[in-house]
């Protein structure tokens, strides 16, 4: 009897199950470990020999670290490009008036690394060539990235701010490599926490890109030792 299974073992014209199942088990599991391996190579890490699959039996081996950074970097929580101002530090004091103002350069890696991570591909943003041909004549950055640092400046109120809602209107385009800034006003108190803010941005020549105005809650932030508080025993 013959078998199409690989590496199967045959004794006296008959494949023995166990066997053959051990085999096809192999090969499978080979098959996962140089998939894996050529992903991993793609993502430009280097293999262990014990993840390579080398080595036989039960011989040690030694586990290999890799040199080679991960393709994803921390992100942190602040960089030295980034400005911001504020009305006042204490969380008791927000009211009417108060304001927060954030600033960034919009860079070309933050053009791109929104592409990816939104999906948002228009050429308009990423193709040279493409967007020279347009009225912008040139690349330009999302707006929605653009708008996103009006969620930067928000958060910078003291305290812990939630988004309600927010409107939009786009007036200017900004090109790769400006500094934009947003401002974050509290025009009127709702109550319970709840505050409507009027909010722009505006580009380096002070001509507004983006004029809107959001609502959001505006909590007091948590202490610290808050969770171990709440899970201590009475």
């Amino acid at each position: 009897m013959s078998s199409n299974c690989p590496d199967s073992d045959v004794t006296d014209g008959a494949v023995l199950p166990n066997e053959q199942w051990s085999s096809v088990s192999r090969h499978v599991a080979n098959s996962y470990v140089e998939a894996n391996n050529a992903l991993l190579a793609a993502m430009g890490f280097s293999p262990s020999a014990e993840a390579a699959g080398e080595g036989t039996g039960d011989e040690p081996r030694t586990k290999t670290t890799s040199t080679v950074d991960p393709p994803v970097t921390e992100v942190a929580f602040g960089d030295e490009t980034w400005l911001m101002e504020r009305s006042t530090d204490a969380y008791d004091d927000l009211g009417v008036g108060d304001y927060v103002r954030f600033s960034k350069p919009i860079e070309a890696t933050d053009v791109s690394a929104f592409a990816q991570v939104s999906g948002d591909t228009n050429r308009l943003h990423l193709a040279e060539t493409f967007a020279e041909a347009t009225q912008f004549d040139g690349r330009i950055a999302h707006g929605t990235l653009v708008a996103g640092t009006i969620s930067a400046a928000l958060a910078r109120f003291p305290g812990l701010t939630v988004y309600l809602s927010q409107d939009l209107e786009f007036q200017a385009p900004v090109e790769i490599g400006e500094t934009v800034t947003a401002t974050c006003e509290i025009v009127e108190a709702l109550g319970d926490t709840r505050y409507r803010l009027h909010t722009t941005v505006e580009n380096a020549d002070e001509t507004t890109v983006i004029d809107g105005e959001a609502v959001v809650v505006i909590d007091e932030a948590p202490s610290p030792g808050d969770d171990d508080a709440d899970s201590s025993p009475d």
